[in-house]
């Protein structure tokens, strides 16, 4: 009774419905590519089918854009790798154990440089560190049969690739249009995010009202902020991503993409920017109500006009209501004298001036044509992971060479692919388990398809017919954000097991042989990933924290103080607090979590804080005593990473400097910036207060879990001793 049920609900829900839907079309736009490219390597006489097979699989991809990228960057490593396999074999072929060690080497570098690079680039690594195994296998017994086996190799990516990039391309709708959409949804719900933030400071304004010297940590959102918050970083990161799969195959977006990759950026950027912050600065209830309410009306309005169709043609009609708020935050800086209210119009003013530049990137007639953005290189998971794949690869293949193990081949194949494949997840230790998980269950689907199918298959429909049978569960679940990779590995690496040659032999104890081994790599992919070299999420947090406090002080002592730096510098910070998020999901409660990541957003403020300040002190209209009071401040920054609140210090006595030197100034112009300068300032300082555990060096999340001082919330520092202890 309860299944008719089921089955109703399964179909009445659209969004359910839609993924069927999109599962199945990609189930069956894959298949067909595996039915082209069997039927080439069949018709080419190619020495191994399954091997452009296993590069449908490895491939297929629902997006077009991403397709192409990675078959391009397959074909790239492939040809890398060949000739990597090829030099190697000609130089170290009667030296096994040193052929190992360089093998090692190469894996290793591979695996690093899988983890530096972006998107399906990463395959171009993951392809030249296996490809070397692919070719030289069959090689190991006849050195001199290295370049026929390379050429072997390239015919069966080359297949595979054109056979289904042609199906895909042929069976796949290709909208630019959608991207757009896309963009202009994101648009859309940063908006409503900054709509809802500004309603609740309207709501709590007088009841959490906070004085200025308070240096406790930030105040908590509401959970649905924060759950919003969390939402549309993840979805500007994907869109992101999407962007750049979009401009392999369409002209429009490869011709803005630098452009859309900043105002993506700078978009999260907005939505950081909404933190708690505010919430414990605050201190004039009816001042601060009046003007989250005036900018919760901007917000409104603007939600309005981006809900039209094409309103990224022209985006007049927002920059126009943008500059008449900034002209009404700028009238009410003349009548404002507490410095709380000083500082919160700073940072709406701020606010307002990054959404319009924002709009300024993702707009089609406005966008400016030279924008970069530099990724973030994480140096120290990718050493680790370089350092996983290398100490495996030189077990494997030490193993291969005591046991004389007919298999090593096989063996070496696994752990070499396996382990440049997971170097291109966010954690490589938790996609090695799931990786080796989708193995193992590829072997009994392997064991029953060699003993009671193959055996039957009397021609090609029937045997295309059994490949999509036993491949449909892993490329049903291959995109699932759950259990992805596992199913990836499930369905690569059951055509590797399947060893359908031409003309097809089968031996049980060389097929046999060959589940064994598949087993015991597996084992070493855990053991290298999660045993010898295990993951530590803390740690990795603990170094992004310390990263993030380093690129502040980089900030203001360092960086010149070009049109490119902020963007740049802001787009890489963002990229640590997305990495940083993901870390801590893993090792700490939703509350700890929650200050940390309000703290490494209080720290892209405090970057703000800094160029706007510089930004002042090259005002003409301030004299060299006020240049010299805040040069002073921003020095401070020097000791950031040992004195947090000496830093502090130094930016408070800038700011009532420069608000002495204001006051009774006949000059408006002069007392206007000066007053600007002082908020700023009196800012930064409330930041470091308020968390100075994050900034320094010897903070709770950089002690050992076992030092008591780790316990301590962010607003406290352990002393340099109790680090020690």
């Amino acid at each position: 009774m309860d299944l008719p049920r089921r089955l109703w609900a399964l179909f009445a829900e659209d969004a359910r419905w839609q993924d069927i839907r999109a599962r199945a079309a990609f189930c069956a736009r894959t298949f067909a590519a595996i039915a082209l490219a069997l039927f080439c390597s069949f018709l080419f006489q190619l020495e191994s089918p399954l091997s452009s097979v296993t590069t449908v699989m490895i491939v297929a991809n629902p997006t077009v854009g991403a397709l192409m990228s990675k078959s391009i960057w397959r074909v790239i490593g492939t040809v890398l790798g060949a000739a990597i396999a090829v030099a190697m074999m000609a130089v170290l072929a009667q030296s096994p154990v040193l052929y190992m060690m360089v093998l090692a080497v190469v894996v290793a570098f591979a695996c690093l440089v899988a983890t530096f690079l972006r998107l399906f680039r990463a395959y171009a690594a993951v392809l030249t560190g296996y490809t070397i195994v692919i070719v030289a296998a069959p090689a190991y017994a006849d050195p001199n049969g290295i370049f026929v086996s390379a050429l072997s190799r390239l015919s069966a990516v080359t297949v595979g690739v054109v056979a289904t990039a042609v199906v895909f391309l042929v069976t796949t709708m290709r909208r630019p249009e959608n991207v757009a959409a896309q963009i202009a949804q994101i648009v859309r719900d940063t908006v409503d995010h900054a709509m809802a933030y500004h309603n609740f400071r309207r709501g709590v304004a007088g009841a959490e009202a906070a004085p200025l010297s308070v240096t406790g940590e930030f105040r908590s959102l509401p959970t649905p902020l924060y759950d919003r918050r969390g939402v549309l970083m993840s979805r500007i990161g994907a869109l992101i991503s999407a962007v750049e799969y979009a401009a392999t195959d369409t002209y429009e977006i490869r011709r803005r993409i630098g452009a859309l990759r900043v105002g993506l950026s700078g978009l999260a950027g907005v939505v950081a920017t909404y933190h708690p912050l505010w919430s414990s600065m605050e201190v004039t209830a009816p001042a601060m109500e009046r003007l989250h309410a005036h900018l919760a009306g901007l917000m409104e309005q603007i939600l309005a006009i981006v809900g039209r169709p094409g309103w990224m043609e022209d985006i007049r009609p927002i920059h126009a209501l943008i500059a008449a708020a900034r002209t009404h935050l700028t009238q009410a800086e003349h009548n404002e004298a507490d410095i709380a209210v000083l500082a919160a119009i700073d940072n709406l003013h701020d606010v307002l001036s990054q959404l319009d530049g924002v709009l300024l990137y993702l707009s089609a007639e406005h966008a400016p044509r030279h924008a970069r953005l530099r990724w973030f290189l994480d140096w120290p998971t990718a050493l680790r992971n370089g350092a996983r794949g290398g100490v495996i690869t030189l077990l494997a293949g030490l193993m291969w060479y005591v046991l004389h193990w007919s298999a090593g081949p096989m063996l070496m194949l696994y752990v070499v692919a396996a382990s440049s494949l997971v170097s291109t997840t966010p954690s490589a230790s938790r996609a090695s388990v799931l990786m080796a998980g989708g193995t193992l269950l590829s072997i009994p689907a392997g064991i029953a398809c060699h003993m009671l199918v193959l055996p039957r298959i009397d021609g090609f429909p029937l045997l295309l017919g059994a490949l999509c049978l036993f491949l449909l569960p892993g490329v049903w679940m291959q995109f699932s954000p759950r259990w992805g990779i596992g199913a990836f590995g499930y369905s690569v690496f059951f055509t590797a097991l399947l060893d359908v040659a031409n003309p097809i032999r089968y031996h049980d104890l060389s097929l046999t042989n060959n589940w064994l081994t598949f087993a015991v790599a597996c084992v070493l992919l855990v053991l290298g990933f999660r045993v010898v070299l295990p993951p530590d999420d803390r740690l990795d947090a603990a170094r992004l924290v310390a990263s993030i406090g380093r690129g502040v002080r980089r900030l203001a002592l360092v960086l010149p103080e070009t049109p490119g730096a902020w963007v740049t510098w802001e787009g890489v910070q963002i990229q640590k607090i997305m990495r940083l998020a993901m870390r801590l999901s893993l090792c700490m409660a939703v509350r700890e979590r929650n200050a940390y990541t309000d703290a490494a957003l209080g720290a892209v403020a405090l970057g703000r804080l800094v160029v706007r300040a510089r930004r002042i002190a090259a005002l003409p209209v301030l004299d060299d005593a006020d240049r010299a009071s805040l040069r002073a401040a921003l020095d401070g920054f020097a000791r950031l990473r040992d004195d947090p609140e000496g830093t502090a210090r130094g930016l408070a006595d800038g700011a009532q400097a420069m608000l002495s030197r204001a006051a009774g100034h006949a000059d408006a112009g002069y007392a206007l910036q000066a007053r600007r300068a002082a908020a700023c300032l009196q800012q930064a300082a409330y930041i470091l207060r308020a968390v100075p555990g994050f900034f320094h060096r010897h903070g709770p999340l950089q002690l050992d879990p076992g030092v008591a001082g780790a316990a301590l919330p962010l607003s406290a520092v352990p002393v340099r001793a109790g680090a020690e202890g």
